[in-house]
This record gives C-alpha cells, structure tokens and sequence, in this order.
C-alpha cells in the first residue's frame, strides 16, 4: 500500500530524514515512533507531497508520490501534527469546505461529529480562534476523517486530546482497522503505539532503528532480559559467576544481584550461583514494556546504563520464580 524507499531529507546539512525505508501492507495500523526531531513529521511531509525528499522514493498503491502527487494523495487523508484553520470561520464552515472538496454528503459530517462525540449544536456557530486546543484537534480530525480513503495518516494524532478524547480516538482507529483501512501514524506516546500498532518503525536522529511488531520488539528485549535475583548472603563474587556463566552484565543492589542474559542462559547462571554458595530466595524476570524497548533502541538504555531503568523495577508481592538445588 505505502512504499518508502531510501528516503533522504536534508535541512541546511542536517539529515532529518536518513536513508529510510520501510513498506505499509494494505490494512495494517503502522506506527512511526520516536523522540521529538527524530524525523516523523518530515517523513510524513514528504509522503503527503509537502516537502520533496533529496533522494530516494514513495509510492501509494504503486503510485509515485513524487511523479503524480494528485493521483497519489487522492488515496489518502492527512492530520497534520499542527491544525491550523482560518479564525475567523465556525466549525460548521470547516467542516462543510473540507466535506465539499472531498465530495462528501453532508450527513457525513453528522457520522463524524458523532464518532468523535463533537456536539455541532453546540459548536456549529463557533469561530475556530474561540476553541482550545483540543477542540481545535477533534476538528482537525473530523476534516481527517470526512474523507472514507484507504490510507489515513496522522501526525501525533493524540495531542492536546484529554484522556477521553485519547480513548474516543483509539476506540474509532480501531474500528476503521477493523473496516481494512491502512493507517499511518506518528507518536512518541508509548501506550498509543502498544494499543494500536501493529507493526512500529523506530526512528532516532532520522535514521530507521528498528522495523518489527511490537511484540518482535518485546522478544528481542527478552533475549537479552534483565534478571533479579534476591540473597540472603550478597556478595560480589557472585557478580563475577554470573558474567562466567554467561551475563552480558552484572551488578549488586542492595541485597540483589541483577543480571542480564540471553534466556538460553538464565538458568545455568542461576545454578552456578546456588553452585558457589549463592543463598537464592527469589529471582524474577520482568515482563518488559515498550518503553524499555523503546529506550533500549534510543540509546538510552545501553553503553552503561541499561541497569538505570531496570533498577526501578518493583519487586512483586509474590515471588514468580524460586531456584531449588539439584
């Protein structure tokens, strides 16, 4: 459906966007995440015709966004990260322009309103200079939605919405999921892209990081998981068995070792501690979030601080694992 190919965006010697590839299948929710200036809205300009990339090419349903924008966009409806509508007109007037030049029926804009619960009696004659901001986004996405596309490509669409207005919004992205719509979305809001995405680009400093679903991502994570293991007789001997046995890392924290190991190894470096007098009354392997793997690919938590994060794991009220001897 969407095709990036070795897209390049260069800004005054910078590259906001470098060398990026990535396809969208027909019907998948897919997901660019990353930290702010990590490239998502140039890449999303450059796919919306906005901005001309220096190199490299997009298409949408084979078509080449570069060659024949008209015929390309014409698939597609866009949330720009900024709504910006003129002041002076009312929300009945945006709504009513932006349904005409899509060529909806009027009773389109009814269904919208109503998916996003924006109560036109009461806004209907409302100047866009008067809304706050986030009623200035649920404008911005009925417009986004007026038009029934294919491809629907929104660039953090849940900004400035109130938690309600987050829930609204990924009830009705789920439900146009469910109706084999393709949607693109930019986010640096984790729970967004662990609720909707199935598959998540990460991009860091405009280059692609990492290119899987989110659970690939967890499973990646959890090869090379944090473990925590609680003793009654800390020592750091005990630090030097586990990264024999095989822990890509090791350190004491208080009156636990944590360690991290690929999962083919987790229970031979458990043994060899009982092995060399570790007294192990509980370990545990937290289930890792997506913001840890988010972390893990921004860089942040590696290169001496992976432990920096998983430090603030809480320990469970009951232990989830407990080591016997043999």
């Amino acid at each position: 459906m969407i095709e990036v190919e070795h897209v390049v965006k260069v800004f005054d010697g910078v590259r906001a966007v470098d060398d990026v590839s990535f396809r969208v299948c027909a019907g998948e929710t897919f997901a660019l995440l990353g930290p702010n200036g990590s490239g998502k809205t140039t890449l999303l300009k450059c796919l919306m015709g906005l901005l001309k990339p220096n190199a490299g090419r997009i298409r949408v349903r084979g078509i080449e966004v570069g060659s024949d924008p008209r015929a390309a966009l014409s698939w597609m409806s866009y949330l720009p990260q900024r709504v910006v509508f003129p002041d002076g007109l009312t929300v009945r007037e945006v709504l009513t322009f932006y349904a005409r030049l899509r060529g909806e029926r009027s009773e389109r804009i009814e269904r919208v309103c109503h998916q996003l619960r924006l109560d036109l009696g009461d806004l209907s004659g409302r100047s866009i200079g008067a809304l706050s901001s986030g009623l200035l986004q649920r404008v911005g996405l009925a417009v986004a939605l007026l038009a029934e596309v294919p491809v629907l490509v929104l660039d953090e669409p849940t900004v400035s919405l109130d938690p309600e207005g987050v829930q609204q919004l990924r009830s009705i992205l789920a439900e146009l999921r469910g109706e084999g719509r393709t949607i693109l979305f930019s986010s640096h809001v984790l729970s967004d892209v662990e609720v909707l995405a199935d598959r998540v680009a990460v991009l860091v400093q405009g280059k692609l990081v990492a290119l899987e679903s989110v659970e690939g991502l967890r499973d990646q994570w959890r090869q090379n998981a944090l473990t925590r293991v609680h003793l009654w007789n800390p020592s750091e001997r005990f630090v030097e068995l586990a990264h024999r046995h095989g822990a890509s890392e090791a350190r004491l924290l208080g009156s636990s070792l944590l360690f991290r190991s690929k999962a083919s190894d987790r229970l031979a470096i458990l043994r060899a501690l009982e092995a060399g007098g570790a007294r192990i009354e509980t370990f545990w392997t937290p289930e890792p979030s997506l913001e840890e793997v988010y972390w893990n690919h921004v860089g942040k938590g590696s290169a001496g601080g992976t432990f920096d994060r998983g430090d603030r794991v809480s320990e469970p009220a009951t232990a989830a694992g407990r080591t016997t001897s043999e």
